[in-house]
């Protein structure tokens, strides 16, 4: 099973349908609004922007385990990314990503290790996973990755349809 298979609802109802994605390049964020690394939202959006054309989405994952950096409502949430940061990339629903409630999107995700060898629980808001066309996980990035960061863009580039 694909991450595509996987069932997650929308930021504000409804489905997120992740089946829409088969084909294409996405790049999973566990994200919070009111957190150190909050400013990370403009660079997933310029990610965003330079590649949605060629097969490619962001997809931002709210949490609210780590601190209580996402407390807002589903409203609050959409307004502060679109007003603060001008998002465009979709948003699921508030889901945990560690502990007994993990949702099972991220129970498919954390087995993968990143470049220093991490695997299992989430560490922070904005830790990332590339989704390759296949629906197999690419690539994990610590929280601290920039979405910029040449490694991002260059496992993007990587992953982008042909």
């Amino acid at each position: 099973m694909s991450v595509y298979d996987v069932e997650i609802g929308g930021l504000q109802g409804g489905s997120a349908d992740l089946a829409q994605y088969r084909g294409t390049s996405v790049l999973v964020v566990n994200v919070a609004s009111k957190c150190g690394l909050t400013p990370q939202y403009a660079g997933l959006e310029r990610l965003q922007e330079r590649f949605a054309e060629r097969g490619f989405t962001v997809l931002g994952v709210p949490c609210n385990q780590f601190m209580g950096q996402e407390p807002g409502t589903p409203e609050e949430i959409a307004e502060f990314c679109s007003a603060t940061y001008g998002v465009t990339f979709p948003l699921t629903e508030k889901v945990d990503v560690n502990g007994e409630q993990r949702h099972p999107l991220y129970q498919g995700l954390v087995g993968t290790a990143d470049a220093e060898g991490h695997t299992g629980d989430i560490r922070w808001n904005f830790e990332k996973f590339l989704i390759g066309p296949d629906g197999a996980v690419a690539a994990r990035f610590a929280p601290q990755a920039e979405p910029e960061s040449a490694e991002v863009v260059a496992a993007i580039e990587r992953t982008l349809p042909a």
